[in-house]
């Protein structure tokens, strides 16, 4: 698998690769995603969601499952697969990433981290704020 559009050859479309991205992203931060949840992240409305979580869940990738706290809830859960397919095609490029990681010096590391914690920040709060405001409408 080489290039951008190699996960298409998976039966991806980009927007399943952002979607898998959040959902994983998600669950190492422990968030409990929903549907609704990832359609905010996505910018999509809740028919590009639908249509989107079955295609996933048609390639075994996502699977939907009640909440066990909230049973009107159903949560997205990753499947082992996503996971893996995830890896073959990220992995080389996060190992390349580690070693060149190791020609800075930690103060340097510590810099770069600072700063992209800041533009996440930054980029998290206008996203926020433009949700709000289209909540609002």
């Amino acid at each position: 698998m080489e290039g951008p559009h190699a996960l298409r050859g998976e039966g991806l479309h980009p927007t399943d690769v952002r979607a898998l991205i959040h959902l994983l992203d998600a669950g190492r931060e422990g968030v409990r995603a929903t549907p609704g949840w990832l359609g905010a992240q996505l910018g999509v409305n809740s028919a590009s969601t639908t249509a989107l979580v079955d295609r996933l869940e048609r390639l075994g990738l996502v699977r939907r499952e009640r909440d066990t706290r909230d049973r009107r809830r159903v949560l997205l859960v990753v499947q082992d697969e996503a996971v893996t397919l995830g890896w073959s095609f990220f992995g080389p490029l996060i190992h390349e990433m580690v070693a060149e990681m190791r020609s800075f010096e930690e103060k340097e590391l510590a810099t770069v981290r600072r700063f992209l914690l800041a533009m996440r920040d930054v980029a998290a709060t206008r996203r926020r704020a433009q949700q709000d405001s289209s909540a609002g409408r």
